[in-house]
């Protein structure tokens, strides 16, 4: 399993792509704030799902999603 900063970053250059602008002097531009505001909410996707998880796993798996939110957000 990645670190959350690895999840954070593999998910960040995930939405970078979709989120390039097109500038007709530059070319592609990186829209990094849009990229991590999508990621922000796939993670919140993530933690606002009902998943069938152990009690005993539940704490781990929301404090690993939420550590990967606060790792979004220092990028």
């Amino acid at each position: 399993m990645k670190t959350p900063k690895e999840k954070a970053k593999e998910l960040f250059r995930k939405f970078v792509a979709p989120t390039q602008q097109w500038d007709d002097v530059d070319g592609y531009i990186t829209d990094e704030y849009n990229a991590k505001q999508c990621a922000l909410i796939a993670v919140d996707e993530i933690l606002e799902m009902d998943l069938p998880i152990l009690e005993e796993d539940a704490d781990t798996f929301y404090d690993y999603w939420e550590e990967v939110k606060h790792e979004i957000k220092k990028l």
